[in-house]
């Protein structure tokens, strides 16, 4: 892969996720990946001041932004893609298999409007395909798991997983939102495993482990075969997947988990806005133990 991206991360610690944005210093070309929309649940506000960062950090640099890169269709938060793109024209790419995704969550939310082919996005990559940042190679891995439509970005010397990995000394990502599959999550993060050991991995989110005090997202592919909890080398399928399995049903719902979905499967859209010119999100509720015959 040739040339080497100037990579800048933007820490959102209110959701703990880290974007990028990806440059390619000889052409100007550069991708954001995994942009975040800021969103307060309790009073329904939206606001633009993180994708503003990343535009004015670009603008400063005279970068021009291309691509507006989704790892998966993120829970627990919003995306900022259509922000991105509605200023600087990029296009809005996510792994071809956001169709499944889609598929799986249009009854949830009774989301009639909702079209299950991905044409919410620009764009839909293929496992393996290859496209440029300027005149950096970039190739997309297919690394489900998590959710059924997880990529991983290779851009050059550097790896942008999502939510596959965290940093080794957290361990790996959950597998028991629907769709999601420990065993495929294993091979996934094998796969990942298997580039160059001095292969940047760059995470999506950091929580802080316990015993460090700093937040961190930048990895190598060798120190996570050395030293991640959960899926150094020597740990085999069955342990990880028993691992994970018996940790996921100790998880809590992330907070922003019903509004991350149903506006990231649109690509980032909110749901047409009724007569009224508001947009309104879906809490499906869900009775037990027969409460609906006194409701």
């Amino acid at each position: 892969m040739s040339g080497k991206p100037v990579i800048h991360a933007f820490f959102d610690e209110p959701t703990n996720t880290i974007s990028y944005l990806v440059a390619d210093p000889a052409t100007g070309q550069a991708a954001v990946i995994d942009p975040v929309l800021d969103y307060e649940h309790s009073s329904g506000e939206a606001d633009t001041r993180s994708v503003r960062a990343i535009l004015r950090a670009a603008e400063t640099a005279g970068w021009k932004i291309v691509w507006t890169l989704e790892t998966h269709a993120h829970a627990d938060h919003l995306s900022g893609s259509p922000y991105i793109k509605a200023h600087t024209g990029a296009k809005i790419g996510i792994g071809e298999h956001i169709r499944d995704v889609q598929k799986l969550f249009r009854p949830v939310f009774n989301a009639a409007d909702l079209k299950t082919d991905g044409s919410d996005f620009d764009h839909l990559f293929a496992d393996g395909e290859r496209f440029r940042i300027g005149e950096i190679e970039a190739e997309v891995l297919y690394t489900p798991g998590h959710t059924p439509a997880c990529v991983t970005y290779r851009i050059a010397d550097a790896a942008f997983v999502g939510d596959t990995l965290f940093m080794p000394d957290y361990g790996t990502a959950r597998a028991d939102f629907p769709g999601g599959d420990a065993r495929a999550l294993y091979r996934s993060i094998k796969r990942v495993l298997a580039l160059p050991p001095e292969t940047r991995l760059f995470m999506c989110h950091d929580y802080k482990a316990p015993g460090r005090d700093e937040y961190a997202w930048e990895t190598t592919v060798a120190a996570e075969r050395a030293g991640n909890r959960h899926v150094h080398d020597g740990v085999s399928e069955d342990e990880f997947v028993a691992m994970r399995t018996e940790r996921d049903a100790t998880l809590s719902t992330p907070k922003l988990l019903l509004p991350s979905v149903q506006v990231n499967i649109r690509a980032g859209r909110f749901p047409p806005a009724d007569a009224n010119g508001v947009h309104y999100l879906t809490i499906p509720v869900k009775l037990k133990g027969g409460a609906e015959a006194g409701l």
